[in-house]
Protein backbone atom coordinates (compact mmCIF):
# COMPACT_ATOMS: atom_id res chain seq x y z
CA UNK A 1 0.00 0.00 0.00
CA UNK A 2 2.81 2.50 0.54
CA UNK A 3 4.86 1.57 -2.25
CA UNK A 4 1.49 2.12 -4.44
CA UNK A 5 0.97 5.31 -2.85
CA UNK A 6 4.91 6.38 -3.25
CA UNK A 7 4.47 5.59 -6.90
CA UNK A 8 1.27 7.70 -7.49
CA UNK A 9 2.82 10.64 -6.03
CA UNK A 10 6.26 10.17 -7.89
CA UNK A 11 4.64 9.44 -11.05
CA UNK A 12 4.58 12.88 -12.49
CA UNK A 13 8.35 12.89 -12.23
CA UNK A 14 8.74 9.68 -14.45
CA UNK A 15 7.41 11.98 -17.36
CA UNK A 16 9.80 13.02 -19.78
CA UNK A 17 11.05 17.01 -18.83
CA UNK A 18 9.84 18.41 -21.64
CA UNK A 19 6.23 17.61 -20.57
CA UNK A 20 6.73 18.35 -17.27
CA UNK A 21 7.49 22.04 -17.98
CA UNK A 22 4.69 22.54 -20.45
CA UNK A 23 2.32 21.58 -17.50
CA UNK A 24 2.11 24.86 -15.93
CA UNK A 25 1.98 26.58 -18.82
CA UNK A 26 -1.63 24.26 -19.46
CA UNK A 27 -2.81 25.94 -16.41
CA UNK A 28 -2.76 29.31 -17.57
CA UNK A 29 -4.07 28.68 -21.06
CA UNK A 30 -7.96 30.04 -19.35
CA UNK A 31 -6.57 33.22 -18.27
CA UNK A 32 -4.54 33.75 -21.23
CA UNK A 33 -7.70 33.11 -23.66
CA UNK A 34 -9.95 35.62 -21.75
CA UNK A 35 -6.94 38.00 -21.55
CA UNK A 36 -6.60 37.95 -25.23
CA UNK A 37 -10.85 38.00 -26.14
CA UNK A 38 -11.57 40.55 -23.71
CA UNK A 39 -8.44 42.84 -23.34
CA UNK A 40 -6.17 41.82 -26.62
CA UNK A 41 -9.25 41.81 -29.57
CA UNK A 42 -11.02 44.98 -28.26
CA UNK A 43 -8.05 46.88 -27.83
CA UNK A 44 -6.40 46.34 -31.02
CA UNK A 45 -9.72 46.56 -32.22
CA UNK A 46 -10.15 49.81 -30.81
CA UNK A 47 -6.39 50.89 -32.08
CA UNK A 48 -7.35 50.17 -35.96
CA UNK A 49 -10.22 51.86 -35.60
CA UNK A 50 -9.01 55.24 -34.66
CA UNK A 51 -7.60 54.88 -38.53
CA UNK A 52 -11.16 55.15 -40.03
CA UNK A 53 -14.36 57.10 -40.53
CA UNK A 54 -17.22 54.71 -38.75
CA UNK A 55 -20.45 56.16 -37.33
CA UNK A 56 -21.95 51.89 -36.33
CA UNK A 57 -24.26 52.43 -39.56
CA UNK A 58 -22.42 52.37 -41.91
CA UNK A 59 -19.31 50.88 -42.72
CA UNK A 60 -15.68 51.75 -41.61
CA UNK A 61 -14.49 54.00 -44.31
CA UNK A 62 -10.05 54.60 -43.87
CA UNK A 63 -9.17 58.26 -43.31
CA UNK A 64 -5.91 57.74 -42.23
CA UNK A 65 -4.79 60.69 -39.49
CA UNK A 66 -7.70 62.80 -40.26
CA UNK A 67 -9.34 61.34 -36.42
CA UNK A 68 -5.95 62.93 -34.62
CA UNK A 69 -5.86 65.87 -36.92
CA UNK A 70 -9.47 66.52 -35.78
CA UNK A 71 -8.55 65.66 -32.12
CA UNK A 72 -5.65 68.18 -31.71
CA UNK A 73 -7.62 70.85 -32.91
CA UNK A 74 -10.32 70.41 -31.33
CA UNK A 75 -10.99 72.88 -28.37
CA UNK A 76 -13.62 70.22 -26.51
CA UNK A 77 -10.80 67.71 -26.12
CA UNK A 78 -8.31 69.95 -24.99
CA UNK A 79 -10.81 71.07 -22.31
CA UNK A 80 -10.98 67.58 -21.33
CA UNK A 81 -7.65 66.77 -21.31
CA UNK A 82 -6.87 69.80 -18.84
CA UNK A 83 -9.87 69.09 -16.78
CA UNK A 84 -8.44 65.79 -16.49
CA UNK A 85 -5.03 67.30 -15.50
CA UNK A 86 -7.31 68.97 -12.72
CA UNK A 87 -8.46 65.79 -11.16
CA UNK A 88 -5.07 64.10 -11.51
CA UNK A 89 -3.53 67.02 -8.85
CA UNK A 90 -6.66 67.49 -6.92
CA UNK A 91 -6.94 63.52 -6.18
CA UNK A 92 -3.59 63.68 -4.91
CA UNK A 93 -4.28 64.64 -1.40
CA UNK A 94 -7.13 61.90 -1.41
CA UNK A 95 -4.46 59.00 -2.76
CA UNK A 96 -1.30 60.05 -0.70
CA UNK A 97 -2.32 62.52 2.45
CA UNK A 98 -5.69 61.25 3.67
CA UNK A 99 -5.42 57.58 2.71
CA UNK A 100 -1.82 57.50 4.69
CA UNK A 101 -3.07 59.25 8.01
CA UNK A 102 -6.03 56.58 8.01
CA UNK A 103 -3.61 53.67 7.54
CA UNK A 104 -1.79 55.12 10.19
CA UNK A 105 -4.83 55.61 12.86
CA UNK A 106 -6.45 51.86 11.54
CA UNK A 107 -2.66 50.54 12.09
CA UNK A 108 -2.88 50.88 15.76
CA UNK A 109 -4.04 47.56 18.50
CA UNK A 110 -7.02 49.03 19.72
CA UNK A 111 -10.11 47.30 20.03
CA UNK A 112 -12.62 47.32 17.58
CA UNK A 113 -10.06 48.38 14.93
CA UNK A 114 -11.58 45.94 12.18
CA UNK A 115 -14.83 47.82 12.99
CA UNK A 116 -12.86 51.37 11.80
CA UNK A 117 -11.15 49.60 8.91
CA UNK A 118 -14.92 48.63 7.46
CA UNK A 119 -16.10 52.06 8.51
CA UNK A 120 -13.31 53.66 6.39
CA UNK A 121 -13.54 51.22 3.50
CA UNK A 122 -17.36 51.37 3.32
CA UNK A 123 -17.33 53.50 0.42
CA UNK A 124 -15.32 51.59 -1.82
CA UNK A 125 -17.98 48.84 -2.25
CA UNK A 126 -20.66 51.52 -2.58
CA UNK A 127 -21.94 51.84 -6.10
CA UNK A 128 -20.82 55.07 -7.57
CA UNK A 129 -24.47 55.90 -8.69
CA UNK A 130 -25.71 55.67 -5.71
CA UNK A 131 -22.92 57.73 -4.03
CA UNK A 132 -23.54 59.88 -6.77
CA UNK A 133 -27.20 60.64 -5.77
CA UNK A 134 -26.29 60.81 -1.95
CA UNK A 135 -24.07 63.67 -2.92
CA UNK A 136 -26.20 65.67 -5.31
CA UNK A 137 -28.66 66.19 -1.98
CA UNK A 138 -25.70 67.03 -0.27
CA UNK A 139 -24.65 70.12 -2.37
CA UNK A 140 -28.29 71.12 -3.72
CA UNK A 141 -29.13 74.86 -2.98
CA UNK A 142 -31.18 73.02 0.15
CA UNK A 143 -28.73 70.74 0.66
CA UNK A 144 -26.61 69.81 3.85
CA UNK A 145 -23.71 72.51 2.99
CA UNK A 146 -25.77 75.03 2.11
CA UNK A 147 -27.91 74.69 5.52
CA UNK A 148 -24.40 74.32 7.55
CA UNK A 149 -23.43 77.51 6.07
CA UNK A 150 -26.58 79.80 6.28
CA UNK A 151 -27.26 78.22 9.60
CA UNK A 152 -23.52 80.08 11.21
CA UNK A 153 -24.05 83.00 8.93
CA UNK A 154 -21.32 82.53 6.39
CA UNK A 155 -23.77 82.93 3.36
CA UNK A 156 -27.33 84.58 2.29
CA UNK A 157 -27.48 82.81 -1.07
CA UNK A 158 -27.15 79.57 -1.36
CA UNK A 159 -23.51 78.31 -3.41
CA UNK A 160 -24.33 76.31 -6.66
CA UNK A 161 -21.79 73.69 -6.06
CA UNK A 162 -22.44 71.95 -9.45
CA UNK A 163 -23.75 74.31 -11.14
CA UNK A 164 -20.59 76.84 -10.86
CA UNK A 165 -17.78 77.11 -12.85
CA UNK A 166 -15.57 78.15 -10.64
CA UNK A 167 -16.93 75.08 -7.78
CA UNK A 168 -18.05 72.09 -10.17
CA UNK A 169 -14.49 70.31 -10.71
CA UNK A 170 -14.31 70.55 -7.06
CA UNK A 171 -17.22 69.13 -5.89
CA UNK A 172 -16.88 66.07 -7.95
CA UNK A 173 -13.00 65.81 -6.85
CA UNK A 174 -14.70 65.68 -3.17
CA UNK A 175 -17.20 63.01 -4.79
CA UNK A 176 -14.02 60.88 -6.54
CA UNK A 177 -11.89 61.34 -3.36
CA UNK A 178 -14.70 60.26 -0.89
CA UNK A 179 -14.95 57.35 -3.04
CA UNK A 180 -11.71 55.95 -3.15
CA UNK A 181 -9.75 56.74 0.04
CA UNK A 182 -10.45 53.80 1.48
CA UNK A 183 -8.85 51.67 -1.33
CA UNK A 184 -5.38 53.56 -1.38
CA UNK A 185 -5.86 53.58 2.66
CA UNK A 186 -5.26 49.45 2.57
CA UNK A 187 -2.51 49.76 -0.04
CA UNK A 188 -0.82 52.02 2.58
CA UNK A 189 -1.73 49.64 5.58
CA UNK A 190 -0.69 46.93 3.67
CA UNK A 191 2.78 48.64 3.24
CA UNK A 192 2.70 49.71 7.06
CA UNK A 193 2.27 46.26 7.98
CA UNK A 194 5.58 44.96 6.46
CA UNK A 195 7.47 47.61 8.38
CA UNK A 196 9.05 45.68 11.03
CA UNK A 197 8.78 47.32 14.63
CA UNK A 198 12.13 47.17 15.40
CA UNK A 199 13.05 49.64 13.66
CA UNK A 200 10.31 52.08 14.94
CA UNK A 201 11.53 50.89 18.64
CA UNK A 202 15.44 51.73 17.24
CA UNK A 203 14.33 55.09 16.19
CA UNK A 204 12.13 55.81 19.91
CA UNK A 205 15.19 54.34 21.59
CA UNK A 206 17.43 57.44 19.53
CA UNK A 207 15.14 59.98 20.51
CA UNK A 208 12.91 60.15 17.32
CA UNK A 209 9.85 61.42 17.61
CA UNK A 210 6.64 60.84 15.61
CA UNK A 211 6.99 63.06 13.05
CA UNK A 212 10.51 62.09 12.52
CA UNK A 213 9.68 58.75 12.72
CA UNK A 214 7.21 59.09 10.14
CA UNK A 215 10.05 61.12 8.00
CA UNK A 216 12.59 58.66 8.43
CA UNK A 217 11.15 55.02 9.04
CA UNK A 218 7.73 55.00 7.62
CA UNK A 219 8.12 56.93 4.29
CA UNK A 220 10.97 55.68 3.00
CA UNK A 221 9.99 52.08 3.16
CA UNK A 222 6.66 52.92 1.80
CA UNK A 223 7.37 54.43 -0.95
CA UNK A 224 6.37 51.67 -3.34
CA UNK A 225 3.40 51.20 -2.42
CA UNK A 226 3.05 54.93 -3.06
CA UNK A 227 4.56 55.00 -6.49
CA UNK A 228 1.46 52.20 -7.03
CA UNK A 229 -0.80 54.56 -5.11
CA UNK A 230 -0.27 57.13 -7.90
CA UNK A 231 -0.15 55.42 -10.93
CA UNK A 232 -3.71 53.69 -10.06
CA UNK A 233 -4.74 57.34 -9.37
CA UNK A 234 -3.34 58.30 -12.79
CA UNK A 235 -5.32 56.24 -14.58
CA UNK A 236 -8.26 56.83 -12.83
CA UNK A 237 -8.04 60.76 -13.17
CA UNK A 238 -8.01 60.31 -16.79
CA UNK A 239 -11.20 58.13 -16.82
CA UNK A 240 -13.21 59.76 -14.18
CA UNK A 241 -16.55 58.92 -15.48
CA UNK A 242 -19.67 58.09 -13.46
CA UNK A 243 -19.76 60.92 -11.26
CA UNK A 244 -19.42 62.96 -13.74
CA UNK A 245 -22.56 61.45 -15.76
CA UNK A 246 -24.53 61.41 -12.67
CA UNK A 247 -23.66 64.95 -10.90
CA UNK A 248 -22.81 67.48 -13.81
CA UNK A 249 -23.27 65.88 -17.28
CA UNK A 250 -19.64 67.37 -18.17
CA UNK A 251 -20.97 71.10 -17.40
CA UNK A 252 -21.01 73.47 -16.93
CA UNK A 253 -19.69 75.06 -19.99
CA UNK A 254 -17.86 71.36 -20.54
CA UNK A 255 -15.77 72.86 -17.06
CA UNK A 256 -15.82 68.87 -15.12
CA UNK A 257 -15.41 66.88 -18.76
CA UNK A 258 -12.84 64.37 -18.51
CA UNK A 259 -11.23 62.59 -21.04
CA UNK A 260 -13.03 59.35 -20.45
CA UNK A 261 -16.65 61.32 -20.05
CA UNK A 262 -15.10 63.15 -23.92
CA UNK A 263 -14.60 59.64 -25.22
CA UNK A 264 -17.76 58.28 -24.17
CA UNK A 265 -19.68 61.26 -25.63
CA UNK A 266 -18.22 60.92 -28.97
CA UNK A 267 -19.10 57.01 -29.26
CA UNK A 268 -22.08 56.49 -27.63
CA UNK A 269 -24.07 60.32 -28.09
CA UNK A 270 -22.15 61.52 -31.49
CA UNK A 271 -21.60 57.90 -32.71
CA UNK A 272 -18.17 59.22 -33.94
CA UNK A 273 -16.75 55.48 -33.44
CA UNK A 274 -13.53 56.07 -34.82
CA UNK A 275 -12.71 59.33 -33.58
CA UNK A 276 -13.61 58.19 -30.07
CA UNK A 277 -11.03 55.02 -30.73
CA UNK A 278 -8.52 58.06 -31.67
CA UNK A 279 -8.71 59.84 -28.81
CA UNK A 280 -8.99 56.91 -26.41
CA UNK A 281 -5.17 56.03 -27.96
CA UNK A 282 -4.03 59.46 -27.24
CA UNK A 283 -5.22 58.74 -23.93
CA UNK A 284 -3.34 55.60 -23.27
CA UNK A 285 -0.47 56.81 -24.68
CA UNK A 286 -0.29 60.12 -22.49
CA UNK A 287 -0.83 57.39 -19.35
CA UNK A 288 2.07 55.34 -20.27
CA UNK A 289 3.98 58.21 -20.63
CA UNK A 290 2.98 58.86 -16.95
CA UNK A 291 3.24 55.90 -15.77
CA UNK A 292 7.08 55.77 -17.15
CA UNK A 293 7.53 59.12 -15.54
CA UNK A 294 6.50 57.99 -12.12
CA UNK A 295 8.45 54.82 -12.22
CA UNK A 296 11.33 57.01 -13.38
CA UNK A 297 10.96 59.47 -10.55
CA UNK A 298 10.67 56.36 -7.74
CA UNK A 299 13.76 55.09 -9.05
CA UNK A 300 15.55 58.34 -8.80
CA UNK A 301 14.16 58.82 -5.32
CA UNK A 302 15.86 55.28 -4.31
CA UNK A 303 19.15 55.93 -5.43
Amino acid sequence: MTQTRRSRWLAPLDRPIGQRRSTPYLFLVPGLLLFAVFIVWPASSAIQLAFYDYDIFDPPTFVGLENFQRLFQSKEFWEAFRNSIGYLVGMIPFTVVFPLLLAILVNQKIRAIQFFRTIYFLPVVTSMVAIAVAWNFVYDDLGVINGILRGIGLIDEPIHFLSDQNTAQAAVIIVEGWKVTGTYMMIFLAGLQTIPSDLYEAATVDGAGAWSRLWHVTLPLIRPFMAVALTLEMMGAMQVFTSVYMLTDGGPANRTASLGFFIYKQAFVGNRMGYASAAALVMALFLVLLSAFNHRLGKLADS
